[in-house]
């Protein structure tokens, strides 16, 4: 299992990384509304949240995931196995 505040820490780096920078971002940032991710840069971050923990995300889970830590959560359940 993953430790929370190791996801979130890393999470915070790849959006920053998709961001440039431009947003300052914690746990309550809404992916798309807040950082104007568009469809592409959504994708982008959980192919690149599936190579980093080793995890898949199903798409099913996606329509839950509005905020940063709402993805930490997903993250968190799944490398637990849930």
């Amino acid at each position: 299992m993953i430790e929370y505040q190791r996801i979130l820490s890393d999470i915070y780096d790849g959006l920053r990384t998709i961001t440039k920078g431009r947003f300052d971002i914690d746990e309550n940032t809404e992916l798309a509304e807040q950082l104007n991710l568009d469809s592409l840069q959504i994708m982008e971050l959980i192919l690149d949240v599936e190579d980093h923990f080793d995890i898949s995300i199903p798409v099913s889970v996606l329509k839950d995931v509005k905020t940063v830590k709402d993805l930490v959560i997903q993250i968190e359940k799944l490398s637990r196995g849930e």
